[in-house]
């Protein structure tokens, strides 16, 4: 037999294999109680309260059991306990503005696309989640890009190990996906030719004429006969769920004149908001603070890129707390990698912020702008054990994230060699095919 035919029969059960991450979870029996593990000896932030020194975490399946001081922490019998002495527990990281997971939304058919979802373009083998995870994220918000006045709907996601889409997705009481829009202005959506805008007033001008559509729209649906046919528009019934306040705008903003121009267009629509990126927030922080805005900021080392954003300044993070602005953090990522996100807080808390609000701005605050506080972001009984396991203290440039723990499940391991890979880089980090396999790359 010729020697390409060989190497071919020899190739197709390797062909037959699935090369990306396995999804297996841990199996328990059924009627089985959900598996008890404690961790001890620990330093452990968490975030509602206080460092609380040789602690010890009680997590029961995918919830938190209990949380506090050695001394006064009983562990049920039975539980499997992980001694953590000289390494720290931490929330799991919250990124508020990430576009992991190759997401694409709206096209260049139109400044203004609200139907569109991003939901319907995430790639969830895609590399860059699992360096996500390896930087201790454990809840994204995925939004497309700023290239539009409104570009679609965003998606919250647990970065659960997940084969689909759905499998990574949050639900809602009501069984409806956890998401947000986004929405921008200042340059980035400014064109020569229609049907874009050319300036910053064309734009408001396109996007309050949306929204006064969108209140035609709800008025003459929440009239209609019900036992009638109502013409659906997809469009319009994004802008009216926002307008009844059940989703959140994301809404990337820059100078300071375009944060005010945000915050008149909430006063007058009544849509729930929250800033991000506002290069410029250190300037109109009073008027932010005023309209009771959330704000999601990043950290750049080399500011610049474009010159909207010329006058950032480190200290956005502690003008905004001094305010009691609500302020999180957020990647960005490609901007800002994953990998690195413990780095804001540590910057912010050299910029000025408190190690406490720096470290809430990494978690629950940002739980808090997704309407997520009540399950994640702190470390709490009753929560879900979404935790991060730290080699050291959270603002050390030399701690290493260890372990990420999304509702009682490891989804990243140091010392997993496929998971180091992602944390490290290095050859077949860019492609999970490369990572896995064997005969692909030679």
């Amino acid at each position: 037999m010729h020697p390409r035919k060989l190497l071919a029969l020899a190739l197709v059960p390797l062909l037959a294999l699935p090369f990306f991450i396995s999804t297996a979870q841990e199996t328990v029996a059924p009627g089985s109680p959900p598996p008890l593990r404690a961790f001890i000896n620990a330093t452990i932030y968490p975030v509602s309260g206080p460092k609380i020194e040789n602690a010890t975490l009680v997590i029961q399946g995918d919830t938190i059991l209990a949380v506090g001081p050695s001394d006064l922490v009983t562990i049920p019998a039975g539980a499997e306990q992980i001694d953590a002495a000289g390494k720290t527990i931490i929330p799991g990281l919250v990124c508020t503005h990430s576009h992991i997971g190759s997401v694409a939304g709206a096209d260049s058919t139109s400044p203004i696309q609200p139907e569109v979802r991003v939901l319907d373009s995430i790639d969830v083998r895609d590399t860059s989640i699992n360096k996500a995870r390896a930087g201790g994220i454990t809840t994204v918000n995925l939004m497309s890009g700023s290239g539009h006045l409104l570009s679609g709907q965003t998606i919250y996601l647990k970065l659960r190990k997940g084969n689909t889409v759905e499998d990574l997705s949050i639900k809602l009481p009501d069984g409806s996906l956890a998401y947000g829009v986004k929405m921008a202005n200042g340059t980035n959506s400014i064109r020569d030719n229609g049907p874009f805008p050319g300036t910053r007033g064309k734009s408001a001008a396109l996007v309050r004429q949306k929204f006064l559509d969108a209140q035609a729209y709800l008025k003459k649906r929440n009239e209609a006969d019900p036992e009638k046919p109502f013409e659906r528009d997809l469009a319009l019934e994004t802008l009216a769920d926002i307008l009844e306040g059940k989703r959140t705008v994301h809404h990337h903003t820059h100078r300071h004149d375009d944060i005010l121009t945000v915050l008149r267009l909430k006063e007058e629509f009544g849509f729930k908001v929250v800033l991000h990126h506002v290069s410029e927030a250190w300037k109109v922080a009073d008027e932010i603070a005023a309209a009771k805005v959330p704000c999601s900021i990043i950290f750049l080392d080399s500011p610049g890129g474009k010159l909207e954003a010329r006058d950032f300044e480190w200290r956005n993070g502690v003008e905004l707390e001094k305010r009691g602005v609500l302020t999180a953090f957020h990647t960005d990522d490609p901007i800002n990698d994953s990998r690195w996100f413990l780095r804001n807080a540590a910057v912010g808390v050299r910029a000025g912020m408190s190690r406490e609000k720096a470290l809430e701005a990494l978690t629950l605050a940002g739980a808090k702008m997704l309407d997520l506080d009540q399950s994640i972001g702190s470390l709490e009984p009753g929560k879900q054990a979404d935790f991060v396991l730290l080699s050291g203290d959270p603002f050390s440039i030399y701690t290493r994230v260890l372990e990420t723990h999304i509702e009682g499940q490891q989804v990243f391991d140091l010392e997993n060699s496929q998971d180091r890979l992602f944390a490290e880089g290095g050859y077949g980090a860019g492609h999970n095919r490369q990572a896995k396999g064997c005969c692909f790359y030679r």
